[in-house]
């Protein structure tokens, strides 16, 4: 793949990223108040989801300012363990888990939870191929500078 073809890729797939990230935040915000009575003695329901939005909102800007594996990576990790929570407490009754409240909510609709969950999933994906752009970028450009430095070794 040429540079040129790389950058745009990049810039597509960071772009993907922060809006997904962005939509996931957005129903986050959205949602929390509602969950507020779910709590335990150390934090609710909605500050979980407050938090998390917060969370999202900086792995977007993450991307889109720096695009970098680990940026990328980050993105990852905030996407898919979104993703993971709401499938997870969609399908299967947890239970409270040390200081986390019960999340359990069978229901999709119309809570949003469908549009936040495609959207977690969709920056998953795309910020894991962007971590693959950049890896390749990565080592096109280590080999383009030992390149370089041979050929001005054998000048």
């Amino acid at each position: 793949m040429s540079a040129q073809r790389q950058t745009i890729v990049q810039w597509a797939l960071s772009g993907i990223v922060a809006a997904g990230l962005v939509v996931d935040a957005i129903v986050h915000f959205d949602l929390a108040s509602p969950f507020s009575a779910n709590k335990t003695s150390f934090i609710s329901e909605a500050d979980i989801f407050r938090i998390q939005a917060v969370v999202a909102l900086i792995a977007a800007l993450a991307v889109l300012a720096r695009p970098r594996r680990y940026t990328a990576a980050f993105a990852f990790l905030i996407s898919a363990s979104a993703a993971t929570a709401v499938i997870l407490y969609r399908y299967v009754n947890v239970g409270k888990i040390g200081p986390i409240p019960n999340m359990y909510d069978p229901f999709w609709a119309p809570s949003g939870k469908n549009l936040s969950a495609v959207a977690e999933v969709v920056a998953a994906l795309a910020s894991a191929a962007l971590f693959v752009v950049l890896q390749l970028k990565s080592r096109s450009a280590v080999r383009a500078d030992a390149h370089a430095d041979r050929e001005s070794v054998a000048h």
